[in-house]
């Protein structure tokens, strides 16, 4: 799922009229067939924050009975796709005979590797009502020596994943270490991805790390001197301490890491060499790409 156009963002040098914010992004809707997502990573100027190199915040999307998410069979190399619902449920197929249902508070973590497909529906039991889905699907992209590493799947309930009380703050630690927790989620380099709820005024000092994207998914919150508005995403500076402070009911998700150097990106497909993503969209469109037991007939074309 791509579909790469620039979108808007405002650059700013790290100045003391700045703070703590470098760039502000936002995003803009993209159609995945039947719903819209938006899209915030990557942009013309932005293409990754530490090893984050793809960042959809899905809905919240109202389906009819009948109606729902219905993505098909499509492939990805060289990354690892992060999936986190806030309401309802996918259900998860891939290539290598994965099929696990997606809840709120679940993480998903598919390592692409060297070529994995996947797909993304409903059960029965979902579509036959009216339902929401809302969440949010990342991609991480790998460290070079890990790009053609074996496919893999991993799939973490909510109730693995720690929560913590930050001076009356409640935050997840969904990847890496913040807060005097460690999340169980594997990682390939240094990575940072939480979670958390915040009530008008209430702060919240956010964790370190080399480089750090604050997305608002709901709500709005200050930071440094600077108003971050729902749906969009603040670059922090390499600053420590840096403090946001709610202005509103406010649901926000950092995240952030080590810098893994260039990647090139097209369609589903990343990586350090152009040539690895022209093999694959030749492997995909001459079938040689594994299929997905259970959705073997159906798969979404090599675009134009």
């Amino acid at each position: 799922m791509s579909n790469l156009a620039p979108d808007t963002e405002m650059d700013c040098p790290i100045t003391d009229e700045c703070g703590a914010i470098v760039q502000l992004l936002q995003p803009r809707n993209r159609d995945l067939g039947g719903f819209s997502v938006r899209r915030v990573l990557p942009v013309i100027g932005r293409k990754m924050i530490g090893p984050w190199i793809f960042f959809d915040h899905m809905g919240p999307a109202h389906f009819a009975a009948g109606d729902g998410i219905n993505v098909r069979p499509h492939p990805h190399i060289g990354i690892a796709t992060v999936t986190y619902l806030f309401e309802g449920e996918i259900l998860h197929r891939d290539s290598l005979g994965s099929l696990q249902p997606i809840r709120p508070g679940d993480i998903n973590l598919m390592v692409a590797g060297r070529g994995i497909v996947h797909s993304e529906r409903e059960r029965p039991e979902i579509t036959a009502t009216d339902h929401t889905l809302h969440g949010l699907q990342l991609w991480l992209a790998l460290p070079e020596a890990d790009e053609e590493a074996e496919p893999a799947f991993y799939h973490y309930p909510g109730d693995t994943v720690p929560s913590v009380s930050v001076d009356g703050v409640q935050v997840r630690v969904m990847m890496g270490t913040a807060f005097g927790a460690a999340s169980p989620v594997k990682t390939f380099a240094g990575t940072l991805y939480i979670e958390a709820w915040l009530k008008p005024g209430q702060k919240l000092t956010l964790p370190d790390a080399e480089e750090r994207g604050l997305y608002v998914a709901k709500g709005k919150l200050r930071a440094g001197g600077t108003e971050v508005p729902e749906y969009s995403m603040a670059v922090l500076a390499a600053h420590e301490g840096v403090t946001v402070e709610a202005i509103e009911d406010t649901r926000l998700a950092l995240v952030g890491g080590e810098p893994l150097g260039r990647r090139f990106i097209e369609w589903n497909f990343v990586s350090s060499r152009k040539e690895r993503i022209e093999q694959a969209k030749d492997d995909w469109q001459n079938r040689r790409f594994p299929i997905v037991p259970g959705d073997e007939e159906d798969y979404i074309p090599l675009p134009g």
